[in-house]
């Protein structure tokens, strides 16, 4: 209930489209730099009749696999030495992946959505300070490359409820596929690049698809 909730929640602090920031004094990626691709954060939901919002593990499952293949393709293009991060359950580094968590979380809402922070003036002034060393240290890598997908579709039966809906006037609301990426510099801790995506096409159940959603989410990496 608490990930259906966090769903809706971010839902309503975004609007609709893609729209991508940097921090201050960052343009792109040094010559030489060294990204880290951390696991995708990855979540999807069914939609009942009655607009009810369910975790499907097994969505989840095939999204995981066609994102991790995407990402790994796209090593190559990131314009970096580029490393895939292997967890092996060290708490440190989970400590670390709930900060940037919650981090990013504030950055959507008080940086993308209405509730806008006056000490920050606009800019993308965030960061987890020093407890994105662990990731530094373990790895060597210079920056990490965060991506977190929340996808939600329509059953067969709200289809219906829907086109029933539309003959009446009612509008319901169907799926919705709501992700951010973010990259982050783990000398400083700071988040130097941020892109957010909400929007109602997308499917991370087919391998074209997420690779389409990848496309849109990585769209503006500094490299």
């Amino acid at each position: 209930m608490l990930r259906v909730a966090l769903f809706f929640a971010l839902l309503v602090a975004l609007s609709a489209g893609a729209q991508t920031n940097l921090a201050p004094g960052f343009s792109k990626l040094p010559a030489g730099a060294r990204v880290l691709v951390m696991p995708a954060d990855i979540e999807l939901f069914e939609i009942s009749s009655g607009g009810v919002t369910e975790p499907r593990a097994d969505w989840t499952e095939l999204a995981e696999r066609h994102v991790k293949a995407g990402l790994t393709a796209r090593k190559a293009k990131l314009g970096a030495q580029v490393t895939e991060f292997s967890d092996s359950g060290d708490e440190t580094v989970a400590a670390v992946l709930r900060l940037h968590r919650a981090v990013s979380e504030a950055v959507v809402v008080h940086h993308f959505g209405s509730l806008k922070l006056p000490t920050k003036e606009g800019r993308l002034d965030w960061s987890l300070g020093p407890d994105a060393a662990p990731l530094r240290e373990r790895t060597g890598a210079d920056y990490a490359l965060f991506t977190w997908i929340r996808d939600a579709y329509a059953s067969d039966a709200r289809k219906a409820a829907m086109l029933v809906g539309a003959l009446f006037g009612v509008p319901l609301l169907g799926g919705r596929q709501l992700a951010y990426a973010s990259l982050v510099d783990l000398r400083s801790g700071q988040l130097v690049w941020f892109n957010r995506m909400r929007r109602m096409s997308g499917d991370l159940r087919e391998s074209e698809a997420a690779q389409e959603t990848l496309d849109a989410l990585l769209a503006g990496f500094p490299d």
